[in-house]
C-alpha cells in the first residue's frame, strides 16, 4: 500500500497541508491577543460573505476542468481552461454589479462594514484563478507543486496579516487587507503560470463554455447548501447572541477543522487515483476500494474523537483567556469534519459519471433544514447549538448522498453479499 501513488500522493498533500495550516494556528495565539472577540467576529464574518460569493464568481466550471483533463484525448484543455476563466470574468462583473445594490441589507444582516464589501468579490476572483493551478496540478498528480504554490499564498497572507496587526496596530483591517493583496498578487502569479506551461488559448468557444456552465452550474445549490451547513451558524450567532460569541465559536471551529484539514487533504490525492481505477471497471479492484472506504470511515471517526479530547487542554494556554470558552466546540466540530470526509469519499462517484445536477435536491435540503436545525438548536443551547446542528447535517448530507451515488454508479458496498457470490462461484 506504501508503494502506490495515492499513497505517496496523499501523504505529500497531507504534509503540505500540514504545514499550511500550522502557519495560521500558529498565528492565532497572536491574532487572539491583538484582536478582541468582535473583531474576530468580523473577520469570520468576511469568512462567510466570501463562502457564499464563491459559487457565483465563476459559477463552479473549476471542477469540470478536472473532469475534462481525463478526457483531454478529445478535448482542447487550454482553449477549455480559457473559457473557464471568461466565464470568471462576466460572473464576477454580474456579481459585482449585484453586490452594489444590495450593499446596504448585506452589511445590516451580516453586521459587516459595508464599506469593506468590494474586498469579497476580489478575493473571490482570485482565488477561483488559484483554484484553477491547483486543480491542474492535481490531476496530473503533483504534490510538491500543488503544495509550494499554498504554502507560499498562506506565508504571504500570514506575513502581511502580522505586519498591519501586530506592527502596525490595523486591527481587523488589517487582517482584511493582508488576504486582498497576497490573494490578489497569487492569482496575478497564478495567470503568468497558466501562460508560461500552455494551460492558456484565448478563444472564445460556446461549446466549451456550454459544457463547463451544464457541469458547473447544477453544482452552485450543491455549493451553496453546503456554504449554509457550515456559515448559516455564524450568521445566527452573529444575529442572535454577538460577535463576541461568534468570535469565541469560530476560535473553536479552526481546532475542529484539524479533521476538516485531513479528509480534504487524503481526497486531492484520492480522486485522481479513484477516477484512474474507475476507468478500469475492474471488480477487484472495486471491491478494495469498497474495504479501503470502510476503513477509512473507522480512522477518520476515531481521529475526530481523540482531537475533541486532546485539543481542549491546548487551548488554555494557546489563544488569550477571552478566548477560553472556544473549547466546548472542538469535539462536535471535528466530528462534524469527519462525516464531511466520509461524505467526500462517496460523491466521488456522482462526480465521475458528470450527473452532478442530482445533487442539489439532497444537499439544498438538507441546507434548507440545517437552517432550521441551527435557529432551534441555538435558541435552546446558545452557540453550542451551532456545533451539535453542524455534526448532526453532515451525518445526514453523507448518509443521502452515500445512498444516492450507490443508484448512479454500481459499487460493491455490501461485502458480505459479494463475499457470498464469489463462494457459490
Amino acid at each position: 500500500m506504501k508503494a502506490t501513488s495515492l499513497f505517496k500522493s496523499a501523504f505529500i498533500y497531507t504534509l503540505t497541508s500540514a504545514i499550511n495550516s500550522a502557519i495560521p494556528f500558529l498565528l492565532m495565539p497572536v491574532l487572539t491577543r491583538y484582536l478582541t472577540p468582535a473583531d474576530y467576529g468580523i473577520v469570520a464574518m468576511f469568512g462567510v460573505l466570501l463562502s457564499l460569493v464563491a459559487p457565483f464568481t465563476g459559477l463552479s466550471v473549476r471542477g469540470a476542468i478536472a473532469r475534462q483533463f481525463y478526457d483531454r484525448d478529445e478535448v482542447d484543455l487550454a482553449r477549455y481552461v480559457s473559457n473557464c476563466l471568461l466565464i470568471l470574468l462576466g460572473s464576477t462583473v454580474l456579481v459585482g454589479g449585484l453586490f452594489y445594490l444590495l450593499a446596504a441589507p448585506i452589511s445590516r444582516v451580516t453586521s459587516f462594514p459595508l464599506q469593506w464589501l468590494w474586498m469579497v468579490i476580489i478575493v473571490a476572483a482570485a482565488q477561483f484563478v488559484n483554484q484553477v493551478n491547483l486543480t491542474l496540478w492535481q490531476v496530473q498528480v503533483k504534490p510538491v507543486q500543488y503544495g509550494v504554490y499554498q504554502i507560499t499564498q498562506t506565508l504571504l497572507n500570514m506575513g502581511l496579516t502580522i505586519w498591519f496587526v501586530v506592527s502596525l496596530g490595523m486591527n481587523w483591517q488589517g487582517r482584511l487587507q493582508a488576504q486582498v493583496i497576497a490573494f490578489g498578487l497569487l492569482a496575478g502569479t497564478g495567470l503568468y503560470l497558466l501562460k508560461k506551461n500552455e494551460w492558456l488559448k484565448l478563444e472564445l468557444d460556446r461549446d466549451y463554455i456550454n459544457n463547463a456552465l451544464r457541469y458547473g452550474v447544477p453544482l452552485i445549490p450543491h455549493a451553496l447548501s453546503n456554504v449554509i451547513k457550515t456559515m448559516v451558524d455564524r450568521i445566527f450567532i452573529t444575529s442572535m447572541i454577538g460577535l463576541s460569541a461568534t468570535g469565541l465559536y469560530t476560535v473553536g471551529y479552526q481546532f475542529g477543522s484539524i479533521i476538516g484539514i485531513l479528509e480534504e487533504s487524503f481526497n486531492i490525492a484520492f480522486v485522481p487515483w479513484l477516477f484512474e481505477r474507475l476507468k478500469r471497471d475492474i471488480d477487484d479492484e472495486k471491491t478494495l476500494i469498497v474495504m479501503f472506504t470502510y476503513l477509512y470511515f473507522f480512522v477518520i471517526l476515531s481521529l475526530a474523537v481523540v482531537l475533541g479530547a486532546v485539543a481542549p487542554w491546548f487551548l488554555a494556554f494557546f489563544v488569550g483567556s477571552q478566548f477560553a470558552g472556544s473549547s466546548k466546540f472542538i469535539l462536535w466540530i471535528a466530528i462534524g469534519f469527519a462525516f464531511s470526509g466520509m461524505y467526500k469519499m462517496v460523491v466521488n462517484y456522482i462526480f465521475f459519471v458528470q450527473k452532478t445536477y442530482i445533487l442539489a435536491w439532497v444537499t439544498f435540503s438538507t441546507a434548507a433544514a440545517g437552517m432550521v436545525v441551527n435557529y432551534w438548536a441555538i435558541k435552546n443551547y446558545g452557540a453550542l447549538g451551532a456545533a451539535y446542528s453542524f455534526a448532526l447535517m453532515n451525518l445526514l448530507t453523507f448518509l443521502l448522498v452515500w445512498l444516492l451515488s450507490s443508484r448512479v454508479y454500481a459499487m460493491p458496498w455490501n461485502l458480505h453479499r459479494q463475499s457470498s457470490k464469489e463462494a457459490d462461484r
